[in-house]
């Protein structure tokens, strides 16, 4: 008998899939849902499949959200003209921590990275130069992370928007380089965000 028990080794093995989670982390977590009583492990499951199934994107800013266009989106309060341009719905999440950002936001979905086969065309710029046509933004703020792939997206970006008469501009290199936007705490991001500068 080799001990394996195999509904906690199918669970170990599912849980390993998840980031950040290894071997160890997995076998702990397999265990403790085991333990917990089985209305707790059968609240988490559903949880887990309406989360997915309810979470679309917003067909406008590409943000996660229940309905469409989102909150975000449909707030007039937030439609000043300033667009913040994110790489992923994380992203937004941080920046709304801050709270010192009323404007709307554009999530592209990933980064142009050559070495991961990442073109301009696998990510959302089309989309944002399709809202950019309407004249009601009057800046746009990159605030991709500031690692290579994210200098090499907001650059190309700004050579895109330049001619349109946009002022773009970079969020400050407050935040280490090669940090993420969703690690970073509150009072850092918002020390960038208010020394962002022009491109």
């Amino acid at each position: 008998m080799s001990g394996v028990i195999e509904p906690i080794a199918r669970m170990v093995n599912q849980l390993s899939k998840l980031p950040g989670i290894g071997q160890k982390t997995a076998q702990r977590l397999a265990y403790y849902i085991i333990s917990l009583p089985e209305d707790q492990v059968r609240e988490l499951a559903v949880s887990i499949f309406n989360g997915k199934k309810q979470v679309h994107f917003c067909s406008i800013c590409g943000n996660y959200a229940t309905e469409d266009p989102c909150p975000m989106c449909r707030d007039d309060e937030r439609k000043n003209g300033l667009l913040c341009v994110v790489k992923d719905p994380r992203d937004v999440a941080a920046m709304e921590r801050m709270r010192d950002y009323n404007g709307q936001y554009h999530v592209l979905h990933g980064v142009i990275s050559p070495m991961q086969g990442v073109g301009p065309d696998d990510i959302r710029i089309r989309e944002l130069l399709a809202r950019l046509s309407d004249g009601s933004i009057r800046e746009v703020i990159l605030a991709t992370n500031p690692d290579v792939e994210g200098e090499a997206t907001a650059a190309y970006i700004a050579r895109l928007i330049k001619p349109m008469g946009i002022r773009v501009t970079r969020i400050a290199h407050g935040i280490p380089v090669g940090a993420d936007l969703e690690y970073t705490d509150e009072v850092t991001l918002s020390r960038a965000f208010s020394g962002r500068s022009e491109l």
